[in-house]
């Protein structure tokens, strides 16, 4: 009995994996050196580099000694940086090593610096197109909470945002430094202090990925109606909520009752 044979979509995908792994070792190729290598017709590899091409893991130049000869010049193919980031890397191990000695050289507190030097950038992107899509007015919490889901899926969060009775909710369903975030919640408050003035309201973090959960969620408080006080769920533990904006204390009143007035108050609300 003959063994079942793979499915063609399963064997062109490890073809890919292929081509991708002799461009990475070898350098930039062309059709022909890769067919030669690969064992298969320039024709066949041809097919599998235009899907590549196609799905920017590679890109196809002309070769900078194409005109030492007669003809017309080689095509070479390179991997894109996307079509690098398919393969294994130990960019979580470095970044663990590097902020365990921040931590060790000077605490708690210079990690929080590193988080919120690396989130400045991407605060500028997000506040720029926030501002762009709210028009210039300043717009509702919620409101803007709905631009900066876009500007994060941009940036590779896979944002979404959705309005609630009581406010509304920022979901990302992807973090990208999710392993590192899991012993250093730095970044993870980083971050929320980032949405906060980003949406221009505090907010509270309820569920990060970091911490196990399926998706970071956090919330947005809306505007309190009168007789109407709803309170978010326990926010995600280990992490420091957002800083409310201070607002002033109205001073204590000096004015104190006589105890004659004090008195006739009493005697008053006593029933008959």
């Amino acid at each position: 009995m003959a063994p079942p044979r793979t499915s063609a979509p399963a064997d062109d995908g490890r073809t890919r994996d292929r081509v991708s792994a002799l461009l990475l070792e070898h350098g930039p190729q062309t059709a022909t050196e890769l067919a030669e290598r690969l064992g298969i017709s320039p024709a066949a590899v041809r097919r599998h580099l235009d899907a590549l091409v196609g799905a920017g893991r590679l890109e196809e130049r002309m070769s900078r000694d194409a005109h030492r000869g007669r003809g017309r010049p080689a095509r070479r193919f390179h991997l894109t940086d996307a079509g690098r980031s398919a393969f294994p890397h130990a960019y979580d191990d470095l970044a663990l090593t590097a902020l365990r000695y921040v931590a060790a050289s000077g605490g708690p507190d210079a990690v929080r610096a590193v988080a919120e030097q690396q989130l400045a950038g991407l605060e500028a992107r997000a506040s720029s197109a926030v501002e762009k899509a709210v028009s210039g007015h300043a717009g509702a919490p919620v409101d803007r909470a709905q631009a900066l889901a876009v500007a994060l899926t941009a940036e590779g969060y896979a944002a979404s945002a959705s309005a609630l009775s009581g406010g509304g909710q920022l979901c990302q369903h992807h973090c990208p430094v999710a392993h590192v975030a899991a012993e250093f919640p730095q970044l993870c408050e980083a971050e929320t202090a980032v949405i906060g003035r980003l949406v221009g309201t505090h907010v509270q973090r309820l569920a990060t990925i970091a911490h196990g959960d399926g998706i970071c969620t956090t919330h947005i408080p809306g505007p309190l109606r009168a007789g109407n006080r709803s309170s978010p769920e326990r926010p995600v533990p280990g992490e420091r909520a957002a800083p409310r904006p201070n607002r002033a204390r109205p001073a204590p009143s000096t004015s104190t009752a006589s105890p004659r007035t004090a008195l006739t108050n009493d005697r008053e609300r006593t029933p008959a």
